[in-house]
């Protein structure tokens, strides 16, 4: 029987910025993904409602901690807030559009421009 050696696993985090807009952000999503199984550790939401949580101090130590207790070393996020903060499915209808957020109706999350 051949022993397995304790293998460090890469691990990284992943932030996403959600909003009703491409200004205000009022939800972040931290995830810690396991590179080499291609497999989500651990998943964490913030939301505020009135503040950007960009800006929340508390929101901020607490992502930090999040990070901190997995071990993780690389983060990734993207520059901008990449879509409305409701979940389809859960808050509103599958391939629909999200009604409590117009301004994302037809944007591209990444982008933020109209489709075509």
């Amino acid at each position: 029987m051949r022993k397995h050696k304790n293998v460090r696993r890469r691990r990284v985090a992943t932030i996403s910025l959600y909003g009703p807009n491409d200004h205000h952000a009022t939800k972040v999503v931290a995830g810690i993904v396991d590179v080499d199984r291609d497999d989500v550790v651990a998943l964490e939401r913030w939301m505020s409602g009135k503040t950007d949580v960009r800006n929340d101090e508390k929101i901020q130590k607490d992502i930090m901690a999040f990070v901190k207790r997995y071990n993780v070393k690389e983060v990734v996020l993207a520059d901008r807030i990449i879509g409305c903060p409701h979940e389809e499915g859960p808050d509103y209808p599958v391939g629909e559009d999200c009604p409590f957020c117009p301004f994302w109706a037809g944007r591209d999350r990444w982008t933020g421009e109209l489709k075509e």
